[in-house]
């Protein structure tokens, strides 16, 4: 038994926020249907990830999933389409508000063919609003969500961060929450509803921390000199003599006192939080992290209760042992690519954990197979082919 066995999912997302939201969905049992544009496809397909092929993205980012390809501006693909929308559970779609209506299966048409749909709709900006047609990507929610603004260095330029933050935590995990609280709903009311995300406005949900500091002092924090982002010198960065990085994060009194007592500086204790020594202390302990390298560092730390981890590059992070125990990369067999490492289930179930069960599938790989579940002949499904439908 899978978390959710039996919830079907037709998934018409394309590029990232919705890939990983489905593949998610997926890894926990939902039967992930990826219906894409025939002799295209989802664009991730052929996008270069730094590797021999293309593709690279594509494959970390839709396993457990089957792909048909459907013309929805075609009627008959269109049919198809609806035809399917009868006995699916979900509906996710990353298309601009209007599209979907525009073709015919928008949400008030879907819901009247099947009541108990949950509708998802992954958007920028949402579904209203002035900024509704705005195109957009990662960097341009984050900005208009105030994110963008407090992430860089003291006195710098706003910095782009390391990952897409607005992708994955503003589309890709509210999706998933979205649609697992409508289905929830649904197991009491026995009707669907639909779900309005925006990476903007989920983007703007993780700035607690500075909204909170800018409602207290009407003040706009400042870029690497609030609390958590470099102001004080327990929560930093430090280099080493090998030119790695530290991070050191001593906010607990007692973790403060353990890393200066290894650091030999117990006259730093107690002035933890001194707004007036911060500056100084954080080039004390630049100008100490500096003298050994982060491996000799990371010893002297070993079986110290305190807060310091060396920052990792992503060679270091897959073979780290925490990382290995909890068998967090895996690999996958593909039929064409061979062996794939994936970032696996991430969300631990103990009665029903998440796998990975099949490779991200070839486009259109499974189209005769789902047109057929859904009582389309061979010759119909030929007949289609030839019209453009699929």
């Amino acid at each position: 038994m899978e978390a959710l066995q039996g919830i079907t999912i037709l998934d018409l997302t394309r590029l990232l926020p919705g890939a990983v939201a489905t593949m998610m969905l997926g890894d926990f049992g939902a039967e992930i249907i990826k219906v894409e544009e025939p002799g295209t496809g989802d664009p991730m397909r052929y996008s270069r990830a730094g590797i021999k092929h293309p593709g690279g993205y594509f494959f970390v980012t839709n396993r457990n999933k089957r792909s048909i390809t459907i013309n929805l501006k075609h009627v008959a693909g269109r049919e198809a389409f609806l035809k399917m929308v009868e006995k699916a559970d979900v509906v996710m779609e990353g298309f601009r508000p209007g599209v979907m209506d525009r073709l015919g299966i928008g949400y008030e048409t879907l819901c009247r063919i099947n009541p108990r749909l949950v509708y998802c709709a992954l958007t920028g900006y949402g579904q209203n609003g002035p900024y509704r047609e705005k195109a957009g990507h990662d960097i341009n929610y984050i900005s208009i969500a105030g994110l963008l603004g407090v992430n860089g260095h003291k006195g710098g330029s706003p910095q782009i961060p390391g990952v897409q933050l607005a992708d994955l935590a503003g589309g890709s995990l509210s999706s998933v929450i979205g649609v697992l609280l409508a289905l929830q709903a649904r197991e009491r009311t026995g009707e669907g509803q639909m779900v309005d995300i925006s990476m903007m406005d989920n983007s703007l949900a993780l700035m607690f921390i500075p909204f909170a500091t800018y409602l207290a002092n009407l003040t706009q924090p400042q870029r690497g000199a609030e609390g958590l982002t470099g102001r004080y010198a327990c929560y930093n960065v430090y280099e080493t003599k090998d030119g790695r990085h530290l991070s050191l994060g001593a906010l607990e009194p007692k973790f403060w006192q353990n890393a200066c007592k290894v650091l030999d500086r117990e006259d730093l204790i107690e002035p933890h939080f001194s707004e007036s020594r911060q500056q100084e202390m954080i080039g004390i302990l630049s100008e100490i992290f500096k003298t050994r390298n982060a491996d000799e560092w990371m010893m002297k730390f070993e079986d110290v209760d305190t807060c310091i981890t060396l920052i990792k590059d992503l060679s270091e992070m897959i073979d780290d042992p925490q990382v290995r125990y909890r068998n967090l990369i895996q690999e996958l067999e593909h039929p064409v690519e061979g062996k794939l490492k994936q970032i696996a289930p991430t969300v631990k179930l103990s009665a029903t954990p998440g796998r990975m069960k099949s490779p991200p599938p070839q486009l259109g790989e499974h189209t005769d197979e789902i047109l057929k579940e859904h009582g389309y002949t061979d010759q119909s499904i030929k007949e289609m082919r030839s019209s453009g439908a699929i």
